[in-house]
């Protein structure tokens, strides 16, 4: 059994009640393909949405009513673990609103990890015609949708350069700058490797995170 569900046994009816009501409401918070069932990290993803969202005190929690997830996963980097959280891409204006402070209210729910949001954005390859789609979109490239996972991995900081160095044995790194007047810079700072290591989960490709000395 999951601990969760043994933990449940020790609460009393009301509570028990209540708590089943409160996972209830939470799984309407994950939209997943095909109605397969959510992960447990998922589930978790979405109770500590649900918990902000029916917090009085939150700041945020009429932008949270909206937000919904449709996966997570978990990525290891340098002795750090991301909790990266897939959205649909409908949703993806009301987390770009709050997602500096959702992060920050996440991030102390799942102690000692990062969290990191991506929109899911759907790529049609050279094939399209085959699909019945006449015209390509460049927003459905390949390169398109690195470049706005690039952005969604790092945000809400912005990207103000970004350079590919070819490697001498012919591999490619692609050289990402951050904004030097981000505010939370010092923070910032120490989420760079977990940048790469999301970025190249999600695309196969290496990237470098910095900010330029100004």
């Amino acid at each position: 059994l999951k601990p969760s569900v043994l933990s449940a046994f020790a609460l009393s009816p009301c509570q028990r009640l209540r708590a089943a009501a409160a996972m209830i409401n939470a799984r309407k918070k994950i939209l997943k393909e095909k109605g397969a069932a959510p992960t447990d990290l998922e589930e978790e993803v979405a109770k500590a949405l649900f918990d902000i969202e029916v917090t009085p005190s939150s700041d945020i929690k009429a932008d949270v009513r909206d937000i919904c997830i449709s996966s997570a996963q978990e990525v290891e980097a340098k002795n750090r673990s991301a909790v990266v959280i897939h959205v649909p891409f409908r949703v993806w204006k009301s987390v770009r609103k709050v997602q500096g402070r959702l992060i920050r209210e996440l991030e102390k729910k799942f102690s000692k990890k990062q969290v990191v949001f991506v929109a899911s954005r759907t790529m049609l390859d050279k094939n399209h015609r085959a699909k019945g789609i006449k015209v390509r979109p460049r927003t459905r490239t390949l390169t398109s949708v690195h470049e706005a996972i690039l952005e969604d991995v790092v945000g809400p900081t912005e990207i103000v350069g970004k350079r590919t160095r070819i490697c001498v044995d012919g591999s490619k790194l692609l050289k990402v700058m951050l904004d030097p007047k981000e505010k939370d810079k010092d923070s910032v700072e120490g989420r760079l490797a977990v940048y790469s290591a999301v970025y190249k989960k999600l695309t196969n490709k290496e990237a470098q995170f910095t900010f330029p000395t100004v």
